[in-house]
């Protein structure tokens, strides 16, 4: 195939002057005669152009451009070819799609795409059985119309999708779903659901044994510390040989409890997702009591405990779920602060929200124990609890009251230095008292 058109194109207006000029000779007329065959050439060229238009907006899928000599037909021919070659590059990655379609259809797990405005655009198998999806009645529709859960809709509209949901099936109200969001492309939507039920279920069976568990104990454990008090109140009668050993029982009686206090605490948290008495708490007032507290927790330690309160802004939630959490971490700071240390309480606001931040110059932690601070029972160094006395479910409650008041916890700290807890809430959260 000869693709240079612009020597094709010479050569063909030479010929046509030559035959123009033979004829002018034979007829005496040689202007008359170049006008004509010029004439003639180009009543041609508008035809073949015709032609291609013609073509290009009538022509069905795959179907070649019309038949055509010379340069016209080098030029319908070339089309020819790229034609040809699309459809190759379209089979292939057609091959592609099916390939990724089929395996994606194999899993158990629906995989949902949406467009830019959350609309649904393609899914597989495991979406219908999950969520109800209809192919192809709901091609198009907005995700939220399908999917009514409230969480749901509030999840998707604020655009945090760093953490999963976990909801129930639109289908099956026995079915608990987990859901992930991931922005790809042009601000379009992956969205994953797997089926956790039967991990749901494991962890419900957990929550609930560690409740009754708790609950049992609290009883029984609160008789023998009843019997230990008695004891050491009438220390005089007691074999001297004993008076270390039931200090000491009651000492570690007392931290159980402590520890059941804190078990039963959680596993109410856990048992729903709002607090029941959702009513404006004054922060600044509750800061002030707690700062209070820790001056009295801190004793002969000698710390600075500065409270800085730049904002009246209250937040919406439980009073006692909040002086909870903020007494975890003020009165962590006074343990893990040497004598002379600094701690710093400030409490603020902006566009962002309201924030607390509770900052030491403490011992401060590693930077590999922080993703994992807020476990249950996790413990940077054994040795620390035995020193504090602590429980280890601290920062594991702070952790789920700020999830239940839609407020985030973060952490950061440089070992010697000393450690920062910020707990950043909502600005929908904030209130007027």
């Amino acid at each position: 195939m000869n693709h240079n058109w612009h020597g094709t194109l010479i050569r063909h207006l030479l010929m046509l002057v030559t035959a123009s000029l033979l004829a002018g000779l034979i007829s005496g007329h040689y202007g008359g005669c170049l006008a004509i065959g010029l004439g003639l050439y180009l009543a041609w060229t508008l035809k073949q152009l015709l032609r291609l238009h013609d073509w290009l907006r009538h022509h069905k899928p795959d179907e070649p451009p019309p038949d055509g000599y010379g340069l016209w037909g080098e030029v319908f021919d070339s089309i020819y070819h790229l034609q040809r070659r699309d459809q190759r590059v379209r089979g292939r990655l057609q091959a592609v799609i099916d390939r990724v379609q089929e395996s994606t259809a194999a899993l158990k797990d629906a995989v949902i795409m949406l467009d830019s405005d959350g609309n649904l655009e393609w899914w597989n198998r495991a979406a219908e059985t999950l969520l109800g999806l209809k192919t192809p009645q709901d091609s198009g529709q907005p995700v939220t119309n399908l999917v009514r859960h409230p969480r749901f809709k509030e999840y998707f509209e604020h655009a945090n999708y760093a953490e999963p949901l976990e909801i129930p099936s639109p289908v099956n109200d026995r079915l608990r779903i987990q859901m992930l969001i991931t922005r790809y492309g042009n601000n379009e939507h992956l969205m994953l659901v797997r089926d956790v039920t039967r991990m749901h279920q494991l962890e419900q069976m957990r929550k609930d044994f560690v409740a009754n568990v708790s609950h049992e104990l609290r009883t029984p454990l609160t008789v023998i510390c009843g019997y230990l008090e008695t004891l050491l109140d009438n220390v005089e009668e007691v074999n001297p040989r004993w008076v270390r050993a039931l200090q000491q029982m009651h000492q570690q009686g007392g931290r159980m409890q402590t520890l059941l206090n804190d078990l039963l605490l959680l596993a109410k948290l856990e048992a729903t997702d709002y607090p029941s008495d959702n009513q404006p708490v004054a922060v600044s007032s509750l800061l002030q009591s707690i700062t209070n507290d820790a001056q009295a927790l801190s004793g002969d330690k000698n710390q600075q405990i500065t409270l800085e309160l730049e904002s009246d802004a209250s937040l919406k939630g439980s009073e006692a779920e909040l002086r909870s959490a903020f007494s975890n971490l003020i009165f962590n700071a006074v343990k893990y602060t040497p004598a002379e240390g600094k701690i710093r309480v400030r409490w603020w606001s902006d566009g962002r929200g309201a924030h607390l931040s509770v900052q030491d110059s403490g011992i401060g932690i590693d930077s590999k124990h922080i993703p994992r601070l807020t476990e249950r029972f996790y413990r940077v160094d054994s040795s620390r609890a035995s020193n504090t006395g602590g429980t280890g479910l601290g920062l594991a409650i702070v952790k789920h009251v700020l999830l239940r008041h839609r407020a985030a916890l973060e952490i950061n700290s440089v070992p010697g230095k000393g450690s920062v807890f910020i707990c950043n809430f909502a600005p929908a959260q904030m209130t007027k008292a």
